[in-house]
């Protein structure tokens, strides 16, 4: 997996907050006159009321490679936000060197098994696009969830604090996760202040989730 941020709203802690102070002013405030304890201080206000909105005015692009479509699948579940998927009908998937679990490479039967199937699939799906009669977009069907992919997605700061929020928690799933947090980290360079807190809800205090879905563990950031 690469996780690349490709694209961003210049000054994007400065563009939330002159969007902020735009609100509460008679006039279009000058945003080159805005300092950086200005800045600061109101997206602080920004955090504690809740006025989530002026962060929409940032905006994050992210080109991620080799990911299953497992993950995309989720992924695309956020609807909040642009995408543009590496297509399985005009793009010919032969060798598609699926993503593999580490619940499987870890145990030899279970990769044993894994492997054989993946191999079926492949040679299956060479033997239908290779037919006359079928064209790429239906021999496709039988590419597994596995297939690797890439894709190009934008979000703005607000929507990606709820996906944060979300996939980097402890019980999404693992892949997801890693993206997560490989994206959190890229992003929090960029606008350090709008994603201050940014990640898991147990960063900024009690797990919300309910006894029958709390992991029971304590927040450790992941490295990506």
């Amino acid at each position: 997996m690469k996780v690349e941020l490709i694209n961003y709203t210049p000054e994007p802690d400065k563009s939330a907050a002159h969007a902020a102070l735009n609100c509460y002013s008679e006039k279009v405030p000058e945003k080159s006159e805005m300092t950086e304890e200005q800045i600061e201080e109101i997206l602080e206000k920004i955090r504690e009321s809740g006025h989530h909105s002026v962060i929409e005015h940032a905006s994050f692009t992210f080109a991620i490679h080799n990911v299953s479509r497992s993950l995309t699948h989720q992924l695309v579940r956020h609807r909040l936000a642009s995408y543009s998927q590496q297509s399985q009908r005009y793009v010919d998937i032969e060798d598609f060197d699926p993503v593999v679990p580490d619940s499987i490479t870890e145990d030899e039967e279970a990769e044993d098994i894994f492997t054989e199937l993946m191999e079926q699939i492949q040679g299956t799906y060479i033997e239908l696009k290779e037919k006359d009669d079928v064209p790429l977009e239906d021999a496709r069907y039988v590419l597994p969830n596995a297939t690797r992919s890439n894709i190009i997605v934008t979000m703005n700061a607000r929507e990606l604090w709820h996906f944060l929020s979300l996939r980097c928690c402890k019980r999404a799933q693992w892949e997801i996760r890693e993206m997560a947090n490989r994206m959190l980290e890229l992003v929090k360079e960029k606008a350090p202040l709008i994603f201050e807190g940014a990640g898991a809800p147990c960063v900024r205090g009690p797990c919300p989730e309910s006894e029958e879905f709390f992991c029971g563990e304590p927040y450790e950031r992941e490295e990506g």
